[in-house]
């Protein structure tokens, strides 16, 4: 398992990681969201998914609806939510699993998905820092594949 750590030290740097990430991110690109409520999870999610987009767009938490998927000009990305999932056969049903292999996937709360959550994925454990806009970040993969992609942007 490789990893990188990095320290986001406002909203803004959070925003600026996810537009850095964005372009490096394609079809069955899946990114595993952790982290405690208010870790920044969503407001990394919504920076990613706007600086895709062709037209700026509404970009809300799906906490309700557990899924949001917008159209890019390159492929789909699916937003999931999964803190409310009762079990995680209901990813299934949602149609997550089989978007895994043909969107850019972005999912809060993955240990939600059990055994569903795929080994190519990229991990962002996200914590509280010292402040209430301080926000620590640690980045990991075992698919070699992420290696190059992830390549300076903890500062590594």
């Amino acid at each position: 398992m490789s990893h990188c750590c990095c320290t986001l030290d406002h909203p803004d740097s959070t925003r600026t990681l996810a537009g850095a990430i964005a372009p490096r991110l394609g079809p069955g690109d899946v990114l595993l969201l952790g982290g405690g409520v208010g870790a920044g999870k969503t407001h990394f999610a919504r920076a990613l998914i706007q600086s895709r987009l062709s037209a700026p767009e509404d970009v809300p938490s799906p906490t309700y609806t557990l899924v949001q998927c917008y159209a890019t000009p390159t492929c789909e990305i699916w937003h999931a939510d999964l803190y409310r999932l009762g079990d995680p056969a209901e990813v299934i049903e949602l149609g997550l699993t089989e978007a895994f292999d043909t969107a850019i996937c972005l999912v809060e709360w993955p240990d939600r998905l059990g055994d569903l959550a795929p080994g190519k994925a990229l991990s962002l454990e996200f914590a509280h820092g010292s402040d209430d806009e301080t926000r620590h970040l640690e980045i990991s993969w075992s698919d070699p594949r992420w290696t190059d992609r992830i390549a300076g942007l903890c500062g590594d």
